[in-house]
């Protein structure tokens, strides 16, 4: 029976770690995050998960922690997981698996290696993305390629919903390639760096529209941060709206803006549109105020007039 120490978080981890348990993996030891004050949770914990499988968990942020380093040697892994672990497993740490170190990423590498993967692949438009199960080494999803499942990337989806399609994947490889791990006779093929990407991480206020941007851009962004993630957003007469759903309208399906129309929200036949440097437009389905609260199309109306004289009287 295979042996393993897991480390997870969120949905990836929770359906990962039940994969784990259904093949009959022996998880000696789960270590997991503990939630942050600051970020809305709105995926699985996986310190519940272990809770429900009976298997022991520990709340480790930093697996550089000679704690966390003898948690793992007590447990003597034959394997060391990663799925969706927030921090970088130190060398030695996962040289104490003697079969080797494992972790789930959410691209098809060696495209989009880093943090963020599917919104990164959101954001440029990709058609396709997916889910990597690689060796670990010192550099991030740099190892060789175990398997990997690749899902669509619609026009129209958020990357919370390719995020689903991406927890799915992973369910599957991991499914897929157990066997085999188990065996002892754990395929590999080489992750080739030179032709793929890194990303680093995004932060709230990368989410800022820059409605001088082409239509596609913009759509692309909104799509890729929408909620859960915190949104992309636009500030009219310094007061911050979030674009929480849009979509690329049919032609002829919202009115045409006269020529010469700012860049930027307007409203026009009680609908919310955003127009955009070349021309294109994206209508917004749904505008929040920083605080959460739905804004209509008439109260953004208001605010654009309110701006508009106080831009006149300056």
């Amino acid at each position: 029976m295979m042996r393993a120490v897991v480390f997870a978080y969120h949905n990836v981890g929770d359906r990962c770690l039940r994969v784990l348990h259904a093949r009959g993996v022996e998880v000696a030891l789960v270590i997991t995050h503990r939630d942050r004050p600051d970020e809305n949770i709105w995926f699985r914990r996986v310190a519940d998960t272990a809770a429900e499988l009976g298997i022991p968990c520990l709340h480790g942020e930093d697996p550089a922690d000679p704690a966390i380093a003898q948690a793992v040697r007590d447990a003597r892994p034959d394997v060391i997981f990663s799925f969706y672990y927030r921090a970088m497993i130190p060398a030695g740490v996962l040289a104490l698996a003697p079969g080797g170190a494992f972790n789930m990423h959410g691209s098809l590498l060696t495209k989009y290696r880093g943090r963020v993967p599917v919104n990164w692949a959101v954001l440029h438009g990709e058609t396709e993305t997916g889910a990597t199960l690689h060796v670990m080494e010192a550099r991030p999803d740099a190892g060789d390629i175990v398997d990997q499942t690749a899902v669509p990337i619609l026009p129209d989806d958020t990357a919370g919903e390719v995020f689903e399609k991406v927890t799915v994947a992973a369910e599957q490889t991991l499914w897929r390639a157990l066997p085999a791990m188990m065996a002892g006779q754990t395929p590999r093929r080489p992750n080739r760096l030179a032709e793929g990407s890194y990303y680093s991480g995004r932060k709230p206020e990368d989410g800022r529209i820059d409605w001088n941007r082409p239509a596609a851009e913009v759509y692309n962004l909104i799509r890729a941060v929408a909620p859960p993630y915190p949104g992309a957003f636009t500030e009219v007469g310094g007061q911050r709206f979030i674009v929480a759903q849009a979509r690329r309208p049919l032609p002829n399906a919202v009115p045409s803006m006269p020529a010469g129309t700012p860049s930027g929200l307007r409203v026009r036949d009680s609908q919310v549109i955003g127009v955009c440097g070349d021309g294109g437009l994206v209508l917004v389905t749904q505008l929040l105020a920083a605080d959460g609260a739905a804004v209509t199309p008439q109260a953004l109306a208001r605010h654009l007039h309110t701006e508009q004289s106080n831009e006149e009287t300056r």
